[in-house]
C-alpha cells in the first residue's frame, strides 16, 4: 500500500495559535513506540484527516496513562503519571479524548475520575462506527468481499466496557464473511498479555495463553484475524508465526481494514 504523507496537528502548536481542536487523539505507548502498532496509529490518523475531524495529538508531551504500572502493583507511579496527564489535559482544556488502545480507554474512563479527571473518553471503535452509521465514512465493500474474517475480543473493550457489537458492526460492513470463534464476546479468551503480563516472563504451565487462543482461531480458519488492541495484536501476530500461518493469515487492526478499504 502506498504511503501518503499527512500533517498531524500537535496540541501545543494549535494552542499557541489560539485554536482548540474538538478531540485529543491519544496515541498511546504502543502507537508511539511499537513498530507494528505505529501502522495502526497512522491508519486511524489518516481516517481522521480523510474525514476532516478536528483533532490534535500531544506529540512529545504525551506520556503513559500509568495502566501497566498499576497492573504490576506500582500504585504510586500510576498516580504520578495520572495526575501529570490530568493537569496537562486541564492546561489544554481537553474535553474529549479518543484512544486506540483499550487499556488506555479503560484507565482514562474508569480510573482517572477518582483522581479528579473530567473529560469524555471515546474508543476509536465507537467513533468509526458512528461515522459509518452517519454516512460520513463510506467503506469500499469490494476490497474484502472474498475475505473470511474472525474478530478477537480485547478484554478491556469487551468484558471491562461492554463494547462487543460495534466492532462486529464495522466488520460486517466491510463486505467479507465474519466468522465467530467458539469463545467470543463475554466468553472470549484473553490473548495472554493483559494485566502487565506483556512485560514479564511466562509463568510455569502446560501451554501459553496465546497458543490456546490461536487454536480457537484455527478452528474457524480465517484469512484475517481482526483485532482492536496493541497487546492482542502482538500476541495474535506471534501466534500466526508460531503456527506457521504467515502465508495464509493476516492480523489487521479494524482501523487498518478501513484504511485499506479506502486506499488511504
Amino acid at each position: 500500500m502506498e504511503t501518503r504523507k499527512i500533517e498531524i496537528p500537535v496540541m501545543a502548536d494549535l494552542f499557541a495559535r489560539g485554536e482548540k481542536p474538538e478531540y485529543l487523539f491519544w496515541v498511546g505507548c504502543a502507537g508511539a513506540y511499537d513498530d507494528r502498532y505505529k501502522k495502526v496509529a497512522r491508519a486511524f490518523a489518516k481516517i481522521l484527516v480523510h474525514l476532516n475531524v478536528s483533532f490534535a495529538v500531544l506529540g512529545k508531551e504525551e506520556t503513559c496513562t500509568g495502566d501497566p504500572a498499576r497492573r504490576a502493583g506500582n500504585e504510586m507511579l500510576f498516580q504520578m503519571q495520572a495526575l501529570q496527564n490530568i493537569e496537562l489535559f486541564k492546561a489544554y482544556e481537553v474535553k474529549k479524548v479518543i484512544t486506540i488502545c483499550p487499556h488506555c480507554y479503560n484507565t482514562f474512563k474508569n480510573e482517572y475520575p477518582d483522581l479528579g479527571a473530567d473529560f469524555e473518553v471515546i474508543s476509536y471503535i465507537d467513533i468509526l462506527n458512528k461515522y459509518i452509521d452517519e454516512g460520513k465514512l463510506s467503506i469500499d465493500t469490494d476490497k474484502f468481499k472474498s475475505a473470511k474474517i474472525t474478530y478477537h475480543d480485547p478484554c478491556y473493550l469487551g468484558r471491562a466496557n461492554g463494547i462487543y457489537e460495534q466492532p462486529r458492526a464495522i466488520l460486517k460492513k466491510l463486505g467479507g464473511e465474519l466468522v465467530e470463534m467458539e469463545r467470543n464476546r463475554s466468553f472470549a479468551l484473553c490473548c495472554g498479555a493483559g494485566g502487565a503480563q506483556m512485560f514479564k516472563e511466562a509463568e510455569h504451565g502446560n501451554k501459553e495463553v496465546f497458543l490456546e487462543r490461536m487454536d480457537d482461531v484455527l478452528k474457524v480458519d480465517p484469512n484475517i484475524i481482526a483485532t482492536a488492541c496493541p497487546f492482542c495484536m502482538t500476541m495474535m501476530t506471534d501466534g500466526i508465526k508460531y503456527k506457521n500461518q504467515e502465508e495464509k493469515m493476516r492480523n489487521l487492526d479494524i482501523a487498518e481494514l478501513i484504511a485499506e478499504s479506502l486506499n488511504l
